[in-house]
C-alpha cells in the first residue's frame, strides 16, 4: 500500500484527497499532523513550506514531493535528510497556468497596460500607441520546462523570442537561446520585455539589480513570475523612477504575503499579483505523483529531481 504524507498549512487542503485517492488505489494518505507514527513505514512526503524539522522525525521517507514549482521552502530546513531526492513539481496544469499567465502579462506589457491603469487611478484620458507584437523583444529568463511551455505559447503571437539559461539547450526554430554568465549582457541588452522563471539559488539572489537592469533596453518591463529573491527591489523602483525602465508585474516576493505598508501598493508602474502566476492542482497534481511513484517503486529514476549541488 502507498502511503502519502501531506502538509499544507492553508484552507481547503481537504480537497487534495480525493484527487490522490483516485490517482492511487488503495493509497494511504495522511493529512498532518495525523501523519502517525514515525516507524510506520515506507512513505512520500507532498507538502508545500512543512514545519522545519518535520521530516527528518520520519526515516521511512523514500522520496519527497514539493507541492510547487520552487523547493527553497523545503531546503531551507537545516534538518532535512541529505539523502532523500526531493522531486519538483513540473505537472501538465502547473505548466499550462504559468504560461497563460505569462501571455496575459507579456500582452499587457506591450500594449502599456500598466501606464493605462495608471491613468485611470488618476482619471485621465490618455491615449498610448503600443508596438506590434512583432516588434517586441521578450526574453525568458529560465528556460526550464515551464520557461519552455511559455515560449510555446508566444510563439504564435510574434514576439521575437529569446531565452537565457545556465545551461546549453537545444537549438529550436522562433527562440534564440543565450547561455552562461558570458552571454548574459547580450541578453540582457536585446529584451524589451523580461520574464524572470528562475529557481532561488545563491546565483540567482539578486541577479536582477541596479546594473543588471541597467542593461536593458531604456523603457523596458519586467515580468516575475519565479521566485522573490531574484530582483533587488529598492534597485528596480530606482530604474522605474528615473524613467529607464517603464513597468514591472511582480507575482513573487521574499517574504509573502507583501507588507501592507510595503510602498510597491502605490507604485504607479507596478502591479502587483499575489504568487498565483501558476497554482497547482490536485487532479494534474496526483497524476504526476503517481506516475513519479510507480518509476521509483519500479527501480527507475523519477523525473525532476533536484540536483542540490545546483539549487534546482
Amino acid at each position: 500500500m502507498t502511503r502519502i504524507l501531506f502538509y499544507l498549512d492553508e484552507p481547503g487542503a481537504e480537497i487534495w484527497q480525493p484527487a490522490f485517492e483516485a490517482a492511487i488505489p488503495g493509497l494511504d494518505f495522511r493529512t498532518y499532523p495525523d501523519w502517525g507514527n514515525p516507524d510506520d513505514g515506507p512513505a512520500y512526503v507532498f507538502a508545500w513550506e512543512p514545519e522545519l524539522g518535520l521530516i527528518a522525525k520520519y526515516p521511512n521517507i523514500k522520496a519527497i514531493f514539493s507541492l510547487g514549482a520552487g523547493v527553497d521552502h523545503l531546503t531551507r530546513d537545516p534538518d532535512l535528510p541529505t539523502d532523500i531526492p526531493i522531486i519538483r513539481m513540473s505537472d501538465d496544469g502547473l505548466k499550462e497556468g504559468m504560461a497563460e499567465f505569462v501571455v496575459m502579462t507579456v500582452l499587457m506589457h506591450q500594449r502599456y497596460m500598466p501606464r493605462m491603469l495608471a491613468s485611470q487611478r488618476k482619471k485621465k484620458w490618455r491615449r498610448l500607441f503600443p508596438p506590434l507584437a512583432r516588434d517586441v523583444r521578450v526574453g525568458i529568463l529560465g528556460y526550464g520546462a515551464l520557461g519552455e511551455y511559455c515560449a510555446q505559447a508566444l510563439k504564435p503571437l510574434g514576439y521575437q523570442i529569446a531565452a537565457w539559461s545556465r545551461t546549453g539547450k537545444t537549438p529550436e526554430n522562433g527562440v534564440e537561446h543565450y547561455t552562461g554568465s558570458s552571454e548574459f549582457q547580450a541578453f540582457l541588452k536585446r529584451t524589451d520585455i523580461l520574464v524572470g522563471l528562475l529557481p532561488s539559488t545563491p546565483e540567482t539572489t539578486n541577479l536582477l539589480n541596479k546594473t543588471t537592469m541597467a542593461m536593458m533596453p531604456k523603457y523596458a518591463s519586467i515580468i516575475n513570475a519565479g521566485r522573490g529573491t531574484l530582483i533587488n527591489l529598492d534597485d528596480m523602483v530606482a530604474l522605474l523612477d528615473s524613467g529607464h525602465l517603464s513597468a514591472a508585474t511582480l507575482d513573487v516576493f521574499v517574504e509573502e504575503p507583501l507588507d501592507k505598508d510595503s510602498p510597491l501598493w502605490q507604485h504607479d508602474k507596478i502591479i502587483i499579483t499575489p504568487h498565483i502566476a501558476s497554482i497547482t492542482r490536485p487532479d494534474t497534481a496526483a497524476q504526476y505523483v503517481a506516475s513519479n511513484i510507480k518509476r521509483i517503486e519500479e527501480g527507475l529514476q523519477p523525473a525532476n529531481v533536484l540536483d542540490r549541488s545546483k539549487g534546482y
